[in-house]
């Protein structure tokens, strides 16, 4: 298989396990409120919630992990020179806490479809932005390959971080004002 098509399908995978990974955590709050309903609603929401999560889990998320795994391999065993790049191992690291935040996804995942809720919808709202904050980093990582740009692209991640933090809690602030005007 030529090195530019091995190449498309790890972007492509890449690409479908981001919108996996940013779409699970917002079914997981959706699970998580509904939780805090009355029945028969509940129930009813709950149950959806379990059976959409799980279809998506396994049928969208994990398998672009892993072809986003043996794609991105291929890409490097084709490209070894790869390997003696700066920018490569600080995305390599990107990508690795990437998987540590797939595998704790995993593990709310199970929680969940246990009936298990150990964080508020807040915090797995906070949680949903860490995909996003890894997405940045590596996108910016692979772009702009130098040192001096990678320094100011990790200040830009940091504001943006800042940013995204500063709007959740306003986001918050703003529902909780109208769930009282209710």
């Amino acid at each position: 298989m030529s090195f530019l098509y091995v190449k498309a399908l790890h972007i492509i995978f890449v690409t479908t396990w981001f919108a996996g990974l940013f779409y699970i955590v917002r079914l997981f709050i959706y699970q998580t409120e509904a939780s805090e309903r009355p029945d028969p609603e509940r129930s009813i929401l709950v149950k959806e919630y379990k059976r959409n999560t799980k279809r998506l889990w396994f049928a969208i998320t994990w398998p672009s992990a892993v072809l986003t795994l043996i794609f991105g391999t291929w890409v490097l065993m084709h490209v070894p020179a790869y390997l003696k790049e700066g920018f490569m191992h600080i995305k390599l690291a990107f990508v690795f806490v990437l998987y540590v935040y797939h595998f704790i996804c995993h593990r709310i995942y199970k929680q969940l479809q246990n009936d298990v809720y150990k964080y508020s919808s807040q915090q797995l709202r906070i949680w949903n932005e860490v995909a996003t904050i890894l997405l940045v980093g590596i996108v910016f990582i692979i772009v702009l390959k130098n040192a001096m740009s990678m320094v100011w692209g990790l200040a830009g991640l940091v504001g943006f971080t800042v940013i995204l933090m500063l709007a959740i809690k306003i986001y918050k602030n703003i529902r909780e004002g109208n769930e009282k005007q209710k």
